[in-house]
């Protein structure tokens, strides 16, 4: 038996912790003792119903784990060997990682950088390592320190925590957008050079708007895709990663055709391989352990619950930690 995190849609939607069987868990050729996993956005979306994030009944939540192969059947991995888990829907058609145990396919696993423990790992989640592929995705379209200022939207929330701290780290000015003034000295923290309210791109705006970014990391859409976008210097980019304010893009074609600005669309779930290992090989070098802790909160896994409304009210900043063992 083992403690994992249920969901459950008969005979009415449930969400709880409770111990179950080996029976419980899915096809797959590696078996993982999980020692930390995370809330994510859509980790939250499943935990309270708000979204059809599941597409299998009964469901364990997590789309993300961190942990150690006790059995393999795939010929890449070993008893031992430390590993990372993000995305490929599990936590959504595939029994994910907010349990003591998972079964997984090992075409889905990233060897764990000896950079970092289970715990940091899972502070960097999928959040993280999309804030890393975003910066990869800018970086490919030519973003250099000195380029000029990046903005950084949703700034306090898990992917913006990292992508601040990341930037910054990289020699970038980074402009973080936020709703909670009282995050300034957080943000500053993690390296941000200044602070601005969300309410300034959150609201319609014009089609184009004064340059001002060189680049811009994006987790909420809608309005403020829009109006990064808009004020996006020539020749820029902006990276989409997220739909915190909503999945519409109410915005012209005009930042694309007559400033020639780059719109770089970013997925995590599905990205290959390569491209997670180069990902979380960069985080190894890039990401300074002292702010990744900054913004982390560590719960139990009986907690988990309780915190997936208070990230979906925008209440919970950086990163949270779900410790699955006792």
């Amino acid at each position: 038996m083992f403690k994992a995190l249920v969901l459950e849609k008969s005979p009415e939607f449930s969400a709880a912790a409770r111990e179950v069987g080996d029976d419980f868990l899915p096809d797959g050729d590696v078996d993982l003792a999980v020692e930390y996993s995370t809330i994510n956005y859509k980790d939250a979306l499943a935990i309270t119903n708000r979204s059809p994030v599941v597409r299998s009944w009964p469901m364990v939540a997590g789309i993300d784990g961190a942990g150690t192969v006790t059995a393999s059947r795939h010929p890449a991995w070993k008893a031992g060997d430390k590993v990372v888990l993000n995305g490929f829907g599990v936590g959504e058609s595939h029994k994910g990682c907010l349990a003591e145990r998972a079964r997984l396919k090992g075409d889905w696993l990233v060897r764990r950088p000896d950079a970092f423990t289970a715990r940091q790992a899972m502070a960097i989640g999928t959040a993280g390592y999309t804030a890393m592929l975003c910066v990869l995705a800018l970086e490919r379209h030519g973003l250099r320190p000195g380029t000029g200022e990046v903005l950084v939207t949703g700034a306090t929330g898990g992917v913006g925590s990292v992508a601040v701290a990341l930037l910054s780290r990289l020699g970038h000015r980074v402009v973080a957008s936020t709703g909670k003034a009282s995050e300034a000295a957080y943000l500053t923290g993690l390296g941000a050079t200044s602070v601005i309210d969300r309410a300034e791109l959150g609201a319609p705006g014009k089609p184009l708007q004064k340059e001002r970014w060189a680049a811009a990391v994006d987790a909420l859409g809608s309005h403020t895709l829009v109006n990064a976008c808009a004020q996006t210097r020539y020749g820029g980019a902006v990276a989409a990663c997220g739909l915190a304010q909503g999945y519409d893009l109410p915005g012209t074609v005009m930042p694309f055709i007559l400033r020639g600005v780059s719109l770089l669309g970013v997925d995590s779930v599905m990205a290959p391989l390569p491209l997670r290992q180069q990902a979380w090989q960069r985080l190894a070098k890039d990401l300074d352990p002292a702010r990744l802790e900054s913004m982390v909160k560590e719960i139990a896994l009986d907690d988990a619950v309780a915190q997936a409304p208070v990230m979906l009210a925008g209440q919970l900043r950086g990163r949270v930690v779900v410790r699955t063992s006792a």
